[in-house]
């Protein structure tokens, strides 16, 4: 897929990895609209890109579909908004608050799930390029999916569910020319970990084979990029983490 002059939407991309992703595509020429709860970031932002902004909570299909319908010709959504939660299955207080681990799993499973969907029947209705193509969906998962830790069950759930999401939504979606891929990033240099000291910082970076450092948002970016316009990537999860395993704790 030629990104260039594309219809996209970034979901959750107000900042973090979807707003290094809506720098990205509007650096290669496509119309990007960032969706995201954050007014006044995703303002500033679709400013300062030419872009449009839609305020979006991922998990309403009201707002979803109102974001999607206002992208001309959409060909290419990337999902990236997510929340986490820590909390031990079974505490010092007993079991483990049921209420955080249904809104984590809405958020970051039901939400990636709503943004697919309706991204990809606007894309259905579209017209196939030269090779059958009609868009592209990227999702986003963590290296948790695989790998989650002590406290972790929710966030961790809620990223596996979008790898089991991927392989059959690219085959639902075959059909249409409409493909369907997901990044699993493992320690990324975002927002969430912004607000640790640095030396906690260098310490996670450490624990990265190599590169041993955090990763960069738009190391994210140009995967999904690449994903776009590599037309034979289909169906795959694709591990983004410097060959990180994530120990217990």
């Amino acid at each position: 897929m030629e990104l260039n002059d594309i219809g996209a939407l970034v979901a959750g991309g107000a900042s973090g990895l979807g707003e290094a992703t809506a720098r990205e595509l509007a650096a290669r020429g496509a119309r990007v609209t960032v969706a995201d709860v954050n007014e006044e970031k995703g303002e500033a932002l679709a400013a300062e890109l030419g872009g449009a902004f839609v305020k979006a909570d991922v998990t309403d299909e009201v707002q979803v579909r109102a974001a999607v319908d206002t992208v001309e010709g959409l060909r290419f959504a990337v999902s990236c908004a997510g929340i986490g939660w820590a909390e031990r299955t079974v505490g010092k207080d007993g079991a483990a608050s049921l209420q955080p681990f249904e809104t984590v799993v809405r958020v970051n499973l039901i939400g990636t799930y709503n943004v697919l969907r309706l991204s990809a029947a606007a894309m259905v209705a579209g017209e196939p390029d030269a090779e059958e193509e009609r868009g592209a969906v990227v999702m986003t998962s963590s290296i948790a999916a695989f790998d989650g830790q002590i406290g972790q069950t929710a966030y961790s759930a809620s990223k596996g569910g979008v790898v089991g999401l991927t392989l059959p939504a690219a085959r639902d979606l075959a059909r249409f020319g409409v493909r369907v891929c997901t990044i699993a990033p493992g320690l990324f240099d975002t927002p969430l970990l912004a607000a640790l000291p640095e030396q906690a910082r260098d310490a996670l970076g450490a624990q990265i084979p190599f590169p041993s450092r955090l990763g960069r948002p738009d190391e994210y970016a140009r995967l999904a990029c690449h994903i776009a316009e590599n037309t034979m990537l289909n169906g795959e999860v694709l591990r983004l983490d410097g060959a990180l395993r994530m120990a217990p704790k």
